[in-house]
């Protein structure tokens, strides 16, 4: 949605960034009833959002000496409906527009969607083996500080998982880029300085983007992590190009995603 951001109560006064703060009422005094000091409205998809995973990683490691667990995490079925409740309420707040400004695509979004989808598989799992049970953990203990595995650290029996993870967020992301784009060349039209997207180019990565997504997809995340992470790097760079007008980060995106064919 596009909003005037900065805004002023008419009760008492008090100024304060919607962008930043993400409520409609008075920091001051509590009313709903302010006006838009900006003259703009601006796009606005990314609300604050914090991400604190302590409480379950204490839990899982208080269950597995209590249980006994050898290589199976049981502490893992004590907190997965709520450790995805609070993932999904993570996810579903934040967005990569913020005041009209596009973000990169962070790798904390990336590691909360890959441990919705870790958890989830992982619990589905006959006989989790040792590797398994520690990537649940590797993940659990860095998501919130965004720390992702690499690549090459991907234990076989999760990685179809990884990949959903990846191609839901990057999917997500393109289009976004894609609003940004619409933005922007709406913007051009009123403007005489022009920003220097040409929209047919990175209209043609976008298009590649959502083919390789789709790809993934149909394989229900069946592909190499390496190959799931070269979509990342892609929209990464497409984002970079958007924001900068980094030609050559568009020509590497454009590269990366061609050499997945």
């Amino acid at each position: 949605m596009k909003v005037r951001g900065d805004r002023e109560c008419t009760d008492c006064g008090t100024r304060w960034s919607y962008y930043d703060t993400g409520e409609i009422a008075c920091p001051g005094c509590g009313s709903l009833r302010s006006v838009g000091v900006e003259t703009e409205r601006k796009r606005h998809t990314d609300a604050p959002a914090t991400l604190d995973l302590t409480r379950f990683r204490e839990a899982v490691a208080d269950a597995e000496p209590r249980r006994g667990a050898d290589t199976e995490l049981e502490g893992v079925d004590e907190i997965a409906d709520e450790l995805g409740s609070t993932l999904r309420e993570y996810l579903r707040k934040r967005g990569f527009i913020r005041g009209g400004e596009l973000l990169p695509l962070d790798d904390t979004y990336l590691a909360a969607r890959e441990l919705l989808e870790v958890v989830h598989a992982y619990r589905r799992l006959q006989d989790p083996d040792e590797a398994a049970s520690l990537y649940v953990l590797k993940l659990l203990e860095g998501t919130d500080e965004g720390a992702r595995p690499e690549p090459e650290a991907v234990p076989t029996a999760l990685a179809p998982a990884r990949g959903l993870a990846i191609a839901t967020v990057v999917e997500a992301y393109r289009d976004e880029l894609v609003t940004y784009l619409s933005d922007l060349d709406e913007a051009t039209e009123t403007e005489e300085d022009a920003v220097g997207t040409d929209t047919t180019d990175v209209t043609t990565v976008l298009g590649r983007l959502r083919d390789r997504t789709k790809r993934v997809r149909a394989l229900e995340g069946e592909v190499d992590p390496a190959e799931a992470e070269t979509l990342v790097v892609a929209a990464r760079e497409i984002g970079a190009y958007l924001r900068d007008d980094d030609l050559d980060a568009l020509a590497r995106g454009h590269d990366r995603l061609a050499d997945v064919d």
